[in-house]
């Protein structure tokens, strides 16, 4: 409206308004309509409606600054009228015009919502001036009074319906104001809350310096922003992301402040999670590279423990020194299986497992490990439905969960085991943002010993993080076990209190699909000589000499290469038949499945042994190569080397040519 929208409306002629004229008798209107012109000069416009129905159409079409309304105390056609524009909305103000005026006229002009009601007979230029002048500057005064309130109001929503917590307190920081969330959150009442500090909710997780900071920053006039620890009434922590402001009065003096606090404990949960993920990730890679470059240097020395003993005699005094070198190096390679298994790089044997038969066939393993004081109790789950997992690493993690437990019940208690087919929906997704919705089975470890404290819970997946006494623990127990349930395509989390004991749920998805027998290893009691051509393909100098040298004392005519180009030169330069390629998987320029791949076709006849101390994803990633029948695991022993080797020149499968059709 042009008249509204000027800062003084008390100046007609100056602006441009639209009035409209609203009654039954028109003769009465021309002379309003005269007394009008002149008022206004030209700038006012002026319509005519000969009835409410009329009115309302026009008004529908056209904004009007003012409404000019026939009104006779006994019809209340202007009163109905009134009421139903004021119903649908802010509409222009209105004044009642009528032939008598009298207390009762005005009042009830008033109370219905109109500015004022006039008499019609004693109407003039200056009056009519007047009224207008009046009735816009009421009217404008109850609409920056109506949005003033309807602002509050709505602030008053907000705040009372934020989902943030709100919290008012004076300049002494003694609480005024606390909205709905507040009390939801932190179990205090608005009752309990005001006229309190919001040291109530101290948790003594901040240090002295940052409450200095804090209040150095606000009493200064400047916002502060931070992550604050709070404790609940009932005695729970929660994190909050608080941003203070000061609140000035007229004169710019601080009187108040308002704290908004954003609930952030779930997503501190949800970057924890995936930090600690990330963390593992990263000392898993490292491991199992160290454990790669280790399992070498275990070779080395098997090998020639091996051969040294093959030399001796039982009675000879060396026998047994040579005999500690080989026990310290199994149990050597035992560690590195473990960091392998944390790395998530051993080579797995997948089958379809029934986690109910699996724990059945080592429930009497557990007795032995448990011992007699602690009960051992097993809750099978019905129709639990197929995992697709190794069934040795599978016994591995409950093994080093049962051990545990164990040592958390140095006084005896209770070991459950359970299993049930669970499926994880968004509302688990959204509590652990890191496991995909699906169909699992779960397989959970439960004890009643002395709990993990929270300062611990958070490493214990970490290789080599122990809370034992030195020599009670490698420290790899539960790193093996997160490996490999990682490995698995699995999720593990631990919940646990002090004195409440501890539950470890791990979750495998769970599967239907079919997937082939994987023949079982044969036994390395006996070693059977040969007398074929063998090529000898390593990068490591040293596990490939004391290779050679088994393998010449076992009859084998040998030739060696240092890397795959040399051994392609090798092959194509010698004349006679090579029947088996013993290769490493990953080496420098030309690794092992390519080396197999570009022999195919110059020698068809020859067969291939792969071996490596990298993990399977990384050997598949290399090319087609069968981590199964034709693969050796790093460290391995010379005896089971010469059985595998049998185990392939027997078979008389050409390994090469299925390997080359794969790749293709």
């Amino acid at each position: 409206m042009a008249l509204l929208d000027t800062p003084n409306a008390s100046a007609l002629a100056s602006a441009q308004m639209q009035l409209l004229l609203v009654g039954d008798d028109e003769k009465d209107f021309a002379y309003l309509r005269n007394l009008l012109a002149g008022a206004g000069g030209g700038h006012l416009g002026v319509d005519y409606a000969a009835s409410p129905e009329e009115a309302r159409g026009r008004m529908g079409q056209t904004t009007y600054d003012l409404l000019l309304c026939s009104y006779k105390s006994s019809d209340r056609t202007a009163l109905q009228f009134l009421h139903e524009i004021r119903k649908e909305g802010p509409a222009a103000p209105v004044i009642f015009l009528s032939d008598h005026v009298d207390q009762v006229a005005v009042e009830t002009a008033i109370k219905a919502g109109a500015c004022d009601c006039l008499q019609t007979s004693s109407l003039d230029e200056a009056s009519i001036t007047c009224a207008i002048r009046y009735a816009i500057d009421v009217y404008c005064k109850e609409r920056q009074r109506q949005k003033t309130e309807d602002t509050l109001r709505k602030l008053s929503r907000a705040v009372e319906q934020s989902a943030d917590l709100v919290i008012i307190t004076d300049r002494a920081g003694v609480i005024e104001y606390v909205n709905p969330a507040f009390e939801t959150l932190t179990g205090y009442s608005r009752k309990q809350a005001v006229g309190r500090t919001p040291r109530l909710l101290k948790s003594g997780h901040q240090s002295a310096e940052l409450y200095h900071d804090l209040w150095k920053t606000i009493l200064a006039g400047n916002v502060f922003r931070g992550i604050m620890v709070n404790r609940k009434k009932n005695g729970d922590i929660f994190y909050a992301e608080k941003t203070i402001t000061p609140l000035r009065d007229s004169d710019g003096r601080i009187t108040h402040f308002i704290s908004n606090d954003r609930d952030i404990t779930e997503r501190r949960r949800l970057e924890l999670q995936l930090q600690q993920t990330q963390r593992l990730d990263a000392i898993g890679k490292l491991a199992g590279g160290v454990a790669h470059d280790f399992n070498n240097l275990l070779m080395v020395i098997s090998a020639y423990a091996e051969l040294m003993l093959d030399q001796l005699s039982p009675e000879h005094p060396l026998c047994r020194n040579v005999l500690e070198i080989q026990s310290a190096s199994r149990r050597a390679a035992d560690l590195t299986r473990q960091l392998l298994a944390f790395g998530r790089k051993q080579v797995q044997d997948l089958q379809l497992l029934d986690l109910n038969s699996t724990m059945q066939e080592i429930h009497n393993m557990l007795l032995r490990l448990i011992g007699e004081d602690i009960e051992l109790v097993f809750v099978p789950g019905k129709n639990l439905g197929r995992v697709k997992a190794d069934t040795v690493q599978i016994e591995q993690v409950v093994m080093n969960l049962a051990a545990n437990a164990r040592d958390a019940m140095p006084n005896g208690g209770k070991l459950t085991i359970e299993t049930t087919r669970t499926s994880l929906d968004e509302s688990y997704q959204q509590r652990h943002s890191l496991v995909p919705e699906g169909d699992y089975v779960m397989l959970a470890v439960s004890d009643s010993g002395h709990g993990i404290s929270p300062e611990h819970i958070s490493h214990i997946f970490e290789p080599f993080y122990t809370t034992k006494t030195e020599g009670k623990g490698t420290g790899l127990g539960l790193a093996t076990v997160y490996g490999i349930v990682k490995q698995n395509s699995g999720f593990i989390w631990v919940y646990s209190e002090p004195e409440f004991g501890t539950t470890f749920k791990i979750y495998l998805p769970r599967v239907e699909a079919e997937i082939r027998a994987v023949p079982q290893p044969h036994s390395v009691e006996h070693v059977a000589n040969g007398c074929e051509t063998l090529l000898l393909v390593e990068d490591e100098a040293a596990v490939r000499r004391s290779t050679r040298e088994f393998l010449a004392t076992s009859g084998y005519i040998v030739l060696e290469a240092e890397n795959g180009q040399h051994a392609l030169k090798i092959a194509r330069e010698f004349k006679s038949l090579i029947h088996l390629m013993i290769t490493d998987v990953v080496m420098p320029q030309l690794g092992g499945a390519g080396l197999a791949s570009q022999l195919a076709v110059d020698r068809p006849e020859m067969q291939v042994l792969f071996v490596s101390g990298y993990a399977e994803n990384t050997i598949l990633r290399q090319g087609a190569i069968d981590v199964n029948a034709r693969f050796l695991q790093k460290p391995f022993s010379l005896k089971a080397l010469a059985c595998k080797i049998r185990e392939i020149l027997d078979s008389k499968v050409p390994a090469l040519v299925a390997a080359a059709a794969a790749a293709h």
